[in-house]
């Protein structure tokens, strides 16, 4: 399958790829699809269908809802303004001033230029924030750490009222706590817990590398498919980079509760989105409770770990 979607002097090719799609539109219509889309993926090297790939799933009777990082973002925003991002085991330590630095970028700036590209496509997204109606409920991780949390719960009556209304949600990954202090949250636990509060059938991870690998420097060592079992052995052994850690984690969370598959896939690839969902081809890697193949099978969930956005970082 090509990367890129056949032109208008393609028609033989652009109607094999319409007639492909038809089953998993009607299998997919009317389910949520959860997007995590990685700071990273939205950098100079990002897919600038990424809007357009949204509001065509929303065309076709998918629930998309969009969850964001930012954090190259964030950290580009505090060497402007003079201060230093500092990390501590992979997360972003967050004071006072660096929490409203990370709030500016996030709901003022992600969120609105996010919101602003699918709705370019017809009035379809609504931006919110996790502190909106008590959405992500959060509680701090360290206090070493600062005003970093972790997600307390999921409140997903705000995101059910949106999706009733055949909405988009784009969510900014600021969560609040009991006493109304706002925590910046890893986007990538996040959108692992507002998946499975939504019982989404699929959560999708845009990156900035192809999928899982088990050696990260060898691009030739892509796990195509592993089940959740796999998945925790694969980690256990510790062939897995630090930045995707947390993706995995999100992914096992997700797949052990309600969410049917999750994928990792490269954000750069020009309509990846589509790749993933409308072709027989698949691309990256998909995770899924159970085994995809039987134990008696060839080596069919690759061999790669690693890799990834390199962040893990809150925000």
């Amino acid at each position: 399958m090509s990367d890129r979607l056949p032109g208008p002097a393609e028609p033989d090719v652009t109607a094999a790829v319409l007639a492909q799609a038809l089953p998993y539109i009607q299998r997919f219509r009317g389910r949520v699809v959860l997007v995590k889309y990685g700071g990273n993926a939205m950098g100079p090297g990002g897919d600038p269908g990424f809007a357009a790939d949204i509001a065509l799933m929303h065309s076709v009777g998918i629930k998309p809802v969009v969850v964001h990082g930012g954090g190259p973002q964030i950290t580009e925003l505090m060497q402007r303004l003079g201060k230093e991002a500092v990390f501590k085991d992979g997360l972003r330590v967050t004071d006072a001033e660096s929490l409203e630095i990370t709030r500016m970028v996030l709901v003022g700036k992600v969120n609105r230029d996010l919101v602003g590209a699918i709705n370019r496509h017809g009035p379809l997204a609504v931006g919110v924030s996790g502190e909106d109606a008590g959405l992500i409920q959060a509680c701090a991780r360290h206090p070493d750490l600062g005003f970093v949390g972790d997600v307390a719960a999921v409140n997903p009556a705000l995101l059910h009222r949106l999706l009733g209304e055949d909405l988009i949600p784009v969510v900014a990954t600021i969560g609040v706590g009991e006493d109304g202090q706002a925590y910046n949250i890893n986007a990538d636990a996040v959108a692992g817990a507002i998946a499975l509060a939504l019982e989404a059938e699929k959560l999708i991870f845009l990156t900035d590398i192809e999928g899982l690998r088990r050696d990260v420097g060898d691009p030739e060592s892509l796990v195509s498919r592993c089940s959740a079992a796999e998945l925790r052995l694969l980690v256990e052994s510790g062939a897995v980079s630090s930045g995707m850690i947390p993706k995995l984690e999100a992914c096992l969370y997700s797949v052990e509760g309600t969410v049917a598959s999750a994928h990792l896939v490269d954000g750069r690839r020009p309509h990846v989105l589509l790749l993933e969902l409308f072709t027989d081809a698949g691309i990256g890697t998909m995770i899924t409770r159970y085994a995809t193949t039987p134990p008696s099978g060839g080596d069919e969930t690759g061999a790669r770990l690693g890799g990834g956005e390199g962040t893990g970082r809150a925000g």
